[in-house]
């Protein structure tokens, strides 16, 4: 679908779940600001699970729930939601807006240094898998050495 009915779309499904969710934010190609979606991903902090659930239920059929992710079907468009945690946040965030290619960009600098990046949004952890990274976007990008990217340049 072009990028402005997924925005629209993204919109409706922000406003229905954000009273649940101390954070929210649409995340994937809509974030990169790309001019064809193909779904809608969202990261979010739920602060009021039973509702939350509920409200998914009533977007549409469900075909994924677990406590990571969870997939439903908003009529035809296809969400999905990644469920974070305030130390996974910024990490998932990253991971979920991609691009698939900037983000084997930054798993692969890390393993050259001998690090990880956690594809569950843990954060980036060095050679003694302690956490060096991952309060945020920006300090992913600095401790790998690079310049911050801004959603739109990950490509």
């Amino acid at each position: 679908m072009e990028l402005k009915r997924a925005e629209k779309v993204a919109a409706v499904v922000v406003k229905r779940l954000s009273p649940f969710c101390s954070r929210i934010e649409v995340a994937g190609s809509i974030r990169r600001k790309k001019p064809w979606v193909n779904d809608i991903d969202l990261v979010l902090i739920i602060n009021d699970p039973w509702n939350f659930h509920a409200e998914v239920k009533q977007l549409g059929q469900l075909k994924t729930s677990g406590t990571r992710i969870m997939r439903v079907m908003a009529g035809s468009i296809q969400v999905d939601i990644y469920i974070a945690d305030e130390e996974t946040w910024a990490t998932l965030l990253l991971i979920r807006t991609g691009s698939a290619e900037n983000n084997i960009r930054l798993a692969t600098l890390a393993k050259k240094r001998g690090w990880r990046l956690s594809a569950s949004g843990a954060g980036l952890f060095d050679e003694n898998e302690e956490r060096i990274a991952g309060g945020t976007e920006k300090s992913i990008y600095v401790a790998l050495g690079l310049r911050y990217q801004a959603p739109w340049e990950r490509e």
